[in-house]
């Protein structure tokens, strides 16, 4: 006879409406990495205009006291991560559209909201100079399982889903 309350000695497993990944996994490629980057560029481009043109409503709506969101603007893209790579799914849309998702690499647990957004923060961080966004890529191209800087510094993996 199966105990129903069996679910809950076992609190920190992955959620079963996800494949699990045993790792070592298939690690992303750079390339594939890239290519999803300039993807959801365009995905942010879009989230972005569609936030403006939330904003600008509700500050009509709220005669003027809403157009202070649009200092919201900015973290738009470190938003569009946090929710979608913190979501079900594990990734970006333009991961998504590459096969990759973000895990934790011992284990392939899913990331959480605030992880994934501290993980777009450091990777905006790193991309907007050169230095550090040399310093992040030399990581990736030095390691056999082809993490990044900001991977490391968070402990994630970006891997095939699959």
């Amino acid at each position: 006879m199966l105990n129903p309350r069996s679910d809950y000695a076992r609190p920190f497993e992955a959620p079963s409406y996800l494949p699990p990944v045993t790792m070592p996994a298939v690690r992303a490629s750079l390339g594939g990495r890239t290519v999803a980057y300039l993807l959801d560029i365009l995905f942010i481009l879009g989230f972005s205009a569609l936030l403006w043109v939330a904003i600008a409503f509700l500050g009509v709506v709220t005669f003027g006291l809403g157009w202070a969101l649009f200092a919201v603007l900015p973290a738009s893209g470190v938003i569009y991560s946090a929710i979608t790579v913190g979501g079900l799914r594990q990734s970006t849309l333009g991961m998504r559209m590459m096969g990759l998702r973000v895990v934790a690499p011992e284990t392939g647990r899913p990331v959480d909201l605030i992880t994934a957004a501290v993980h777009a923060l450091l990777f905006y961080v790193a991309i907007s100079t050169f230095l550090l966004w040399f310093v992040d890529l030399a990581f990736g191209l030095v390691r056999s399982d082809r993490r990044l800087g900001h991977d490391v510094l968070l402990g994630l993996a970006v891997v095939r889903a699959g």
